[in-house]
């Protein structure tokens, strides 16, 4: 049984930071994509940033220049390094596996608070 677990949410003050962490274990194959999205409340899920099994990544504009994605193949680890938070950021975030068979993988969530 696949599962992807994340950690890292919490509360933290406008201008901190935090690192998200996603685990994926269970039998997946051929993973390609690896990403973070997320949910605010009354808003629908976004995408955040994305990295391929290749090293290539995207981001949403709102968050480039302060996040930064990363992955551990062997491990079948996806991070997201998080800096200057903005209240605005404040969401669940979730972290999705997308494999070459065109299957979606997604963890439960993290919530990220921003507020002072």
């Amino acid at each position: 049984q696949v599962q992807l677990v994340e950690s890292g949410g919490g509360l933290v003050q406008p201008g901190g930071s935090l690192r998200l962490t996603c685990a994926a274990s269970g039998s997946i194959f051929g993973i390609n994509a690896m990403g973070w999205y997320r949910q605010a409340p009354g808003k629908e899920r976004e995408l955040v940033a994305i990295i391929t099994s290749g090293g290539s990544t995207n981001y949403a504009d709102s968050v480039k220049g302060r996040f930064t994605i990363s992955r551990d193949n062997a491990k079948n680890t996806v991070l997201l390094q998080m800096n200057s938070l903005k209240p605005e950021d404040t969401a669940v975030y979730y972290c999705n596996v997308y494999t070459y068979y065109a299957v979606n993988y997604w963890g439960k969530g993290t919530l990220v608070t921003v507020s002072s």
